[in-house]
């Protein structure tokens, strides 16, 4: 951040804060980025340490980020806020799979998980026979329980979002299309981590864009969200996008992460997004 006329101090992870917290360091502000290893709550860890000793952090707060990790309660208040999102259901042992009563095609994925973990061709569930055994699966695999929802056929959107509260805008919304060889249509880890020859990008503008943007910023609002993020949603089969899934804490990697490609679109540099990211945080926290 030199160029933006910060001075930086390499912190690490929530470990190594622990240790230099213990002796005495602290900060104007620290930016933010770690997820965390196991639990609802691994990303709420670091800004939950920060918040005990008074320090200011870039991006949203422990609740925000213990909440928005668990789709399945994110969803609950979405609903409960009327933003529209596809019926679900949250499976947490075996015996809950027979009970869920909702039309197929259906959708199934971890419920605290990210970047496409869980997700594959199997996520599209047609008959009851395969909602057993893929929410089985992903049972034993993950260890947490299981979201399943409606599938929604229409097109994919992600909506970049920066700032919060009332001044929080979308900076975009970029369409997810995919090519022949991505699987079932389906935004899964292998399609997110073979991006280049599986999907095209691109900055949209039309009437469901910019109702996604509608939705994506009543749901950023109605979370509470900070800072930065981005909105994933999918059209129902009238068109109309609804809320997915909300990351308040998004991957910032330059080339790979869909927020920095998004901004690359709309023609935002990596530095111009940092650079709004702090401008954001410092004005929130201005006078706390």
């Amino acid at each position: 951040m030199w160029n933006l006329g910060f001075k930086t101090d390499r912190i690490g992870q929530a470990k190594s804060l622990v240790k230099r917290l213990a002796a005495g360091d602290r900060w104007d502000l620290v930016f933010n980025i770690a997820e965390g290893l196991r639990g609802f709550g691994r990303e709420a860890l670091v800004p939950a340490l920060l918040d005990t000793y008074g320090i200011p952090y870039t991006f949203s707060d422990p609740l925000v980020l213990s909440l928005t990790l668990h789709k399945g309660m994110t969803k609950r208040i979405i609903r409960d806020l009327g933003i529209p999102t596809p019926d679900f259901a949250v499976i947490e042992t075996v015996d809950d799979i027979s009970q869920v009563d909702l039309p197929f095609p259906l959708f199934a994925k971890p419920i605290a998980e990210g970047t496409g973990k869980g997700i594959g061709a199997e996520s599209k569930i047609q008959t009851a026979a395969d909602l057993s055994r893929v929410c089985q699966r992903l049972l034993t695999q993950y260890k947490q329980p299981v979201l399943v929802e409606t599938f929604l056929p229409g097109r994919e959107f992600t909506v970049g979002i920066v700032g919060s509260g009332q001044e929080a805008w979308a900076i975009g919304c970029m369409e997810v299309t995919f090519r022949p060889k991505a699987e079932e249509k389906i935004y899964s880890y292998l399609t997110k981590a073979r991006y280049e020859e599986l999907v095209d990008y691109r900055l949209v503008d039309d009437a469901a864009a910019r109702e996604a943007k509608e939705v994506a910023l009543a749901a950023w609002r109605g979370l509470g969200c900070k800072d930065a993020g981005r909105i994933d949603l999918r059209a129902d089969p009238c068109g109309h996008p609804c809320f997915i899934e909300v990351n308040p804490l998004a991957g910032l990697h330059p080339v790979h992460s869909d927020l920095c490609i998004l901004c690359t679109l709309a023609g935002i540099t990596y530095q111009e997004l940092i650079g709004m990211i702090m401008k954001s945080a410092m004005k929130r926290l201005k006078g706390v």
